[in-house]
This record gives structure tokens, sequence and C-alpha cells, in this order.
């Protein structure tokens, strides 16, 4: 099966040091993922390599076919994908404006009937634990519920070098079993529903909400 890393942060700077925090924990669930899974794909998707518009128009926005390149590209990987892994820094207590930004961009039936893990990091003590109240609704909205494991990583320049390896002094042992956890949910999901995909379509048979607002309206509201 392909799961998607989609990493929520695109601040290349510093202040905050050190700079790019989430790519450290993004790296470690490529490294840990990879090592129990190595028979799935784990694609990282960071958006500092997508250039998106200052003026917001998403994909679905655009006939069929005719978005810009890097859109299209992203898009038939969300949709092909059998599953996804979100990272994301805290800000204001809600999920990073990176990843929101980002995943904004796609109609829910690309990502629909998969399901998603939740990862957070925070340079503090509380490891995005509280951004990650706000992803269960924003990625359950999408329709890629998330597993109940979540995995938090507090004072995470402590916890991980660049490269994404556990720093001396830390147990990598505790740490990829503590992500393994959700990883295997992650994975035990996807199979099942690629299992039901495949002896049923949901989009033809639930249907997706495209592009009139009218499809959501309950019997008997006006339209």
């Amino acid at each position: 099966m392909n799961f998607l890393l989609v990493l929520g942060t695109a601040r290349d700077s510093t202040p905050p040091s050190p700079s790019r925090l989430g790519l450290r924990v993004a790296n470690a669930c490529v490294t840990w993922f990879a090592a129990d899974y190595a028979n799935h794909a784990l694609t990282l998707v960071d958006p500092l390599d997508y250039e998106l518009a200052p003026v917001f128009k998403p994909h679905f926005a655009y006939a069929r076919g005719k978005g810009p390149a890097p859109l299209e590209a992203l898009a038939e990987k969300i949709e092909t994908a059998d599953g996804y892994i979100m990272v994301s820094p805290e800000y204001n207590h809600s999920m990073s404006p990176a990843l929101a930004h980002l995943l904004n961009h796609f109609g829910s039936s690309l990502f629909a009937y998969k399901p998603s893990a939740i990862v957070t990091y925070s340079a503090g003590q509380w490891g995005g634990v509280r951004a990650a109240m706000a992803m269960r609704a924003f990625l359950s909205e999408l329709g890629c519920l998330p597993v109940s494991a979540m995995a938090h990583v507090p004072k995470a320049q402590d916890v991980f070098d660049e490269d994404g390896t556990v720093k001396n002094g830390q147990s990598d042992e505790r740490w990829s079993s503590y992500f393994g956890r959700t990883f295997s949910q992650l994975v035990w999901w996807a199979t099942a529903a690629e299992a039901q995909r495949a002896k049923s379509d949901p989009h033809a048979a639930i249907g997706n909400f495209k592009r009139d607002p009218s499809q959501r309206n309950a019997p008997g509201t006006a339209e």
C-alpha cells in the first residue's frame, strides 16, 4: 500500500532554533515506518515543495486536469494513497496553518474512506497535544478518520537529531515502540479499508459532495 506523510511546517528560518524541527520528527517517522512495514511505501510531502498562489484557489476549483502541475501531481498522490500520517506543531492551541492551508486545497473525496494518523510535536513540554484535538475534527471532515493512537513529542529538539535519529540519552527502542503503536493502527485500518473498497466503491455507493451546496442539505431545507 501507499501512504503519505504530510509535514505541517513551512518555516525554514530562525528564530525559533532549531529551524524545521518538524522535519526531524517526520524523518523519524519515515525511518520507523520503513523498518516495520518495508512492503509498504511512505512518501514525505513537504509544503516547501509547493508554491501556492497568494490568492487561495483550491485544486478542485480548476477544470479537471487543468490545475497547476504541482497541485495536479499532489492530488493524484492523495487520491491513490491508502492512508496518511499528519505531522503538525501547535499554533494557538490548534493545528499548523501551513498544514491546514495545504490540505484545504483538495476536496475531501480524495481523502475519504481511508485512515489517518496524528503526530504532533513542540519545543516545549506539551508536545502539541492540543493541536491534535483540533486535528481530529479537521481530518474527520476530510473523510480520513484518525486512528485512536496518537504520537506526541515534547521538547523534540532534545529527542531527535536533524536526520531524525534519536539523540544519545534517549531510548530509540522506547520511542520507536511508542510511534509503532500509532503506525500499527494506521496500517490495520488501511488494510481493512482497502479490502472493503475492493468489494464496493464507496464513492459510487454514497456519492461525493462536489460543487452544489444543496447536495448536503437535509430533507425539507430550502435550496
